[in-house]
């Protein structure tokens, strides 16, 4: 085979990697926002769709995994290509963990009793909107090479940790303050930290794109 035809049917391979990690990152969206809503709308039938499609997002980085172990062993990459097949391994896995997160919250969501909450929540579904847009926007970052935007990822990590960060104060003080609210008070605390997780993760695969494009990692 000619080595023009190899090249070509190497850029498609690593093309197709690519477009297969981006459709990771769609569903794994999808699912952080699903575990947010059965949450707040104490959903049981959404909550355990959202668990059972872990799996399935579990699935989809092996298969990723495999065929960037694969593109190595047969292609030898350098330069460009080993960053591309490199970072996919490190997306993909920042990827699987969101949709543990996911998962984790609607695990949660499961097992909230039928109380009203303890406080109007305004802050988590503030949360869960910005590290979902932050997911949103690092993906597409990776998809067009887009390092402003993956830079603008990073520095919005910080809003989603102040937000943590106000969360958790209010809700302790239900934890300490009050026995009979202290359950739900913890699980909606467990729910903001894993939120902050699905920015950190957001903020990786940023990183990575950066990473990517310049040749040059950086850590925020």
């Amino acid at each position: 085979m000619p080595e023009s035809v190899t090249r070509l049917a190497y850029i498609e391979e690593l093309e197709s990697l690519r477009q297969e990690i981006s459709k990771m990152g769609a569903m794994v969206a999808e699912a952080v926002n699903n575990s947010m809503k059965a949450l707040l709308e104490k959903d049981n039938m959404l909550a355990e769709r959202v668990m059972s499609g872990d799996d399935f997002i579990d699935n989809i980085n092996v298969v990723v995994e495999d065929k960037c172990m694969l593109l190595i062993a047969r292609q030898q990459p350098i330069a460009r290509d080993l960053r591309i097949i490199a970072t996919g391994l490190k997306i993909s896995t920042d990827l699987e963990r969101i949709g543990d997160h996911a998962a984790d919250i609607a695990k949660i969501a499961t097992e909230l009793d039928s109380r009203p909450f303890i406080k109007k929540i305004v802050d988590l579904p503030k949360m869960a909107e910005m590290a979902s847009q932050m997911l949103l926007e690092s993906i597409e970052a990776y998809r067009n090479f887009d390092i402003k935007l993956a830079e603008k990822v990073c520095n919005d990590d910080d809003v989603v940790d102040e937000l943590y960060a106000k969360t958790f104060r209010e809700l302790s003080k239900f934890a300490v303050d009050d026995t009979a609210d202290m359950k739900q008070a913890t699980q909606l605390i467990f729910v903001s930290r894993y939120l902050e997780r699905v920015a950190d993760h957001a903020t990786n695969i940023a990183e990575w794109v950066i990473y990517l494009v310049t040749a040059q990692r950086i850590r925020k």
